[in-house]
């Protein structure tokens, strides 16, 4: 596993395990934090990733407990899959549709391992899921037709969420004065994340091929197409 990580294994050549006198468990482990210590941020972060995924392939059960430290290094793991706390934890996963989970974290995936135009079309995807699903549930008609920000708009308007965000907040004794343009900004605030996502998926996805990108807005497309999923889902 080791090896199939990224680690060299040239550096530990020199440790031989033999009933007598060979190298013990605590001088392999030294060797292997030795090399691990040397690593770049970029390769420690794939061999994190790679040997935890490799580890759960053989050992599914140890999830829990691989959780419990990792999370304390920053990292979340989701059906099997090493992903960066940044962007969100499993257990938010979890609460995402189920048509859209997988795209979701395709796109965690692909940020994590420097995928960033495929990272922005996996996105998209979970999104263009949910909307999807709402078009036919609601039969808004062709899905296809419509653009990124247009399905957004309509899957919204369908699914009725501004009326019960009003509700919820009147419920909680807001004030007719406040839930108004709270309401008008938050469908706006909607509106403009479906449009910086369509935007980034033209000029920065990887549908026709990869093209020059900025990492912090990667970042922002995934949390806007996050929260536009929790809004329509």
């Amino acid at each position: 596993m080791l090896g199939l990580s990224g680690l060299d294994l040239t550096h530990l050549a020199y440790l031989e395990q033999k009933p007598e006198k060979g190298a013990s468990k605590g001088q392999l482990m030294t060797a292997i934090d030795s090399v691990f210590g040397k690593m770049s941020e970029e390769e420690r972060t794939s061999f994190t990733a790679i040997l935890t995924e490799e580890l759960l392939k053989r050992k599914p059960d140890v999830e829990g407990q691989l959780e419990e430290h990792l999370s304390r290094l920053g990292w979340s793991v989701a059906d099997g899959t090493l992903i960066p706390i940044e962007l969100f934890d499993a257990a938010e996963l979890k609460d995402f549709p189920a048509e859209s989970r997988q795209d979701m974290l395709k796109a965690a995936r692909r940020f994590r391992d420097g995928d960033l135009s495929g990272a922005i079309s996996a996105a998209c995807g979970a999104v263009d899921s949910v909307t999807t699903k709402v078009y036919c549930e609601q039969n808004l008609g062709d899905p296809g037709s419509a653009s990124f920000q247009e399905r957004c708009r309509r899957a919204i308007g369908a699914r009725g969420v501004i009326p019960a965000l009003e509700s919820e907040l009147q419920n909680l004794g807001w004030k007719n004065e406040d839930v108004i343009p709270f309401k008008k900004n938050f469908e706006g605030a909607l509106n403009q994340g479906a449009f910086v996502i369509q935007t980034l998926r033209s000029s920065m996805g990887d549908v026709h091929g990869t093209k020059p990108i900025l990492r912090p807005l990667v970042f922002d497309s995934i949390k806007w197409a996050e929260l536009l999923i929790r809004a329509i889902g």
